[in-house]
């Protein structure tokens, strides 16, 4: 912003000092109209040269900034060069009625001199200015030098034909620098090495402009050399001005003359510079592309759509390769119907490498496919393969269906490309499964925050009965759910279940059921009846393929009588006496059946506890931890845990089950939630009916 705001303020400047000059110039040309005294004329020429020099100074501003376009400059030119020779040709019929131009004065004829004059004084200095860019444009070393002293040739001649009409014997001099800028301008006017970057077609409209503004400049040069209205305004204005509009005019017939016929020469090979310039296009676009496009499919569009440009093929396709499996992703000038079945033949027929551009000519090429009555012939077909690294990612086929082959060159420039879009097409499937990751963990940040937003935040607490949880979540959040509900001051409930799948589906699948128990404990006394209700709640919640798998009880905290029901969960566990007892009543997941099966398939189970007896309530996370090996954790190394620390803490017992699952598992990531809830009742640590 701030070297924004200094270029507008330069050429703000540029432009007032260019103003001030003129006003100036007209000024004097209006008090001294005719400068026959030798101080009045060199002053009036002064000015002039002043304003000339401010006004190329000026001129640059606009030229420069026509640089990206040489062609837009160069028709700039032409034109302000066909006006000046409409103005000099007809200028007889326009001032005929003057008469005799070196007799005429007065206010009249000095506006008419001045607005003549100052035309042809700034469309020369614009021309000049123009050519001066041109002449710069696509130079490799530095030239400054050269233009240089060929202008100051030319204002040597200028200022020297001034001198030169007041002291006769100074006209040598004039010729001299006359001589020297017209040899200057021929040695400078061979810097059109920026012809060459242009493209075919601006080549031949070059050809074509400079052809006219070569016949344009010269008969300029030609009519201003000769005795007409014109050429005595522009004398009697200043005679330094005529002489160098000349050299102008003459430096525009030489430039655009050798402009002609360079670009003549250079149109045997503007083809092959346009097929370079396209694959260097091409691959800066792809370059892009790589950072700038996710879409598998607009980038495949973007890449066979610059094949043909790279390679001037007819058609070309884009097929993409993961696990042997072959996907056509993009198509440019055939259908996919064909394109596919051609691949799937080629594919069938040739077995293709993947570290090399292979070329199928002629006869080859004759493919018919499969179910289709069409006979595809092609005259050259080139598959190469997009590999990065060692891994092949796909093919990218081009074809030409006219009586050409693809050259060394083509091949060469459509393998490098092909090594772009290869990079491309992996750049743009890894930002694609990172993004997916970054979704994934968005999803699984948010599975946890509800699934620790459900879970309780602490257990139970009273004198009869220790209670104690272990919950332990995945990487992939899983659906585990416990709770524990107070039913009066003799009871408590509590439930475990699983929902399957993971995520966040699960989560919220999860953060349904926890409602439903929390509203149907207080209502429904038996945990069968319970569970039966609240399958015929799920029925109408859960997808197809989804289901819940639970267990409900309720525990006599001063009997310690249990009774509970299974809804197709892991069994309740009841450590006694050294012993582990499996309790498994009958009972199917919640959501697997809508019928009156899941009914009739479950049963409540009623048990009396002893004292220190303990209850083991998990998910299948603890026994179906697996090793390195892929072998389960099991029941036998669970229920061995389990007797083997029966006699501590709760605390301690949970703690040691858990370092035992991820001692085993600790070569392997965890894929379940591991969710233990354990009960151990004490009656005063005596059997029932002790007194």
């Amino acid at each position: 912003m701030f070297k924004l705001d200094i270029e507008n303020s330069t050429q703000k400047r540029k432009l007032e000092y260019l103003i001030l000059a003129l006003i100036i110039l007209v000024l004097y040309k209006f008090l001294y109209p005719t400068v026959d005294d030798t101080i009045f004329s060199i002053i009036n020429d002064l000015f002039i040269y002043i304003t000339v020099a401010v006004g190329f100074y000026y001129a640059a501003e606009f030229t420069s900034s026509k640089l990206s376009n040489p062609i837009s400059l160069v028709l700039n030119v032409g034109i302000l060069t066909a006006i000046l020779f409409f103005l000099t040709s007809l200028s007889s019929v326009l001032f005929d009625s003057f008469g005799n131009i070196d007799e005429v004065s007065g206010l009249g004829y000095t506006i008419i001199s001045v607005i003549v004059s100052l035309i042809f004084i700034s469309f020369a200095t614009y021309i000049l200015s123009a050519i001066r860019e041109l002449f710069f444009l696509r130079q490799k070393r530095p030239t400054e030098k050269y233009f240089n002293t060929m202008l100051a040739a030319i204002a040597a001649a200028s200022i020297s034909a001034t001198l030169a009409y007041i002291f006769k014997e100074l006209q040598f001099v004039e010729k001299t620098f006359y001589v020297v800028s017209i040899v200057l301008i021929v040695v400078n006017s061979f810097r059109v090495s920026w012809i060459a970057f242009l493209t075919k077609r601006q080549k031949l409209f070059l050809l074509f402009l400079s052809s006219i503004m070569s016949v344009l400049f010269s008969l300029n040069a030609i009519l201003l050399s000769e005795t007409n209205v014109i050429e005595q305004v522009l004398f009697n204005f200043s005679t330094g001005v005529d002489v160098f509009i000349r050299l102008v005019m003459l430096y525009g017939n030489i430039y655009f003359g050798i402009v002609f016929i360079t670009t003549l020469f250079h149109l045997p090979t503007a083809g092959a510079f346009d097929q370079k310039s396209e694959e260097v296009s091409s691959l800066i676009d792809l370059s892009k592309l790589m950072t700038q496009v996710l879409d598998f499919k607009e980038l495949g569009d973007s890449i066979t759509l610059a094949t043909n440009n790279v390679c001037n093929s007819d058609s070309s396709w884009l097929v993409t390769e993961d696990n042997s499996e072959h996907e056509l992703v993009s198509v440019s000038n055939i259908g996919y119907v064909e394109a596919d079945g051609i691949t799937r033949e080629i594919l069938n027929e040739i077995e293709l490498p993947i570290n090399k551009l292979i070329t199928l000519n002629k006869k080859a090429v004759k493919v018919k496919i499969k179910d289709d009555t069409r006979t595809f012939m092609f005259h050259s077909l080139v598959v190469v393969p997009l590999k990065v690294h060692t891994k092949n990612n796909g093919y990218l086929f081009a074809v030409k269906k006219q009586k050409y082959y693809f050259d060394e060159d083509e091949k060469k420039a459509l393998g490098a490309f092909a090594d772009y879009a290869a990079v491309a097409l992996e750049n743009a499937k890894l930002i694609k499964e990172s993004i997916y990751k970054e979704r994934l963990e968005s999803e699984l940040d948010a599975a946890r925050d509800i699934q620790s937003r459900i879970l309780p935040d602490e257990t139970p607490s009273c004198d009869e009965l220790d209670v104690e949880a272990l919950f332990v979540p995945a990487f992939e959040v899983g659906g585990d759910y416990y709770d524990f509900f107070k039913l009066d001051d003799d009871r408590l409930g509590f439930v475990i279940a699983d929902v399957s799948g993971k995520g966040i589906s699960a989560s919220y699948i999860m953060a349904e059921v926890k409602g439903i128990f929390e509203s149907l404990s207080r209502v429904i006394e038996s945990p069968k009846e319970l569970l039966i209700k609240a399958n015929d709640i799920l029925k109408h919640s859960l997808g197809k393929k989804d289901f819940v798998t639970a267990l409900y009880g309720i525990i006599n905290i001063i009997s310690g009588k249990v009774v509970f029901a299974r809804a197709g969960h892991m069994p309740l566990l009841v450590c006694s006496k050294k012993e582990i007892k499996s309790l498994k009543p009958r009972g199917i997941g919640l959501g697997l059946d809508s019928s009156e099966m899941f009914s009739a398939h479950i049963d409540n189970m009623e048990f009396q506890l002893n004292n220190n007896d303990i209850l083991i309530l998990y998910t299948d996370g603890v026994t179906e931890s697996q090793n390195s090996y892929d072998e389960d954790f099991g029941d036998e190394r669970f229920y061995e845990t389990i007797l083997n620390n029966c006699t501590e803490k709760l605390s301690v017992l949970s703690s040691k089950i858990f370092r035992k699952v991820s001692l085993f598992s600790e070569n392997k990531e965890q894929h379940d939630d591991i969710t233990l809830v354990l009960f151990k009742w004490k009656n005063n640590n005596k059997m029932i009916g002790e007194v």
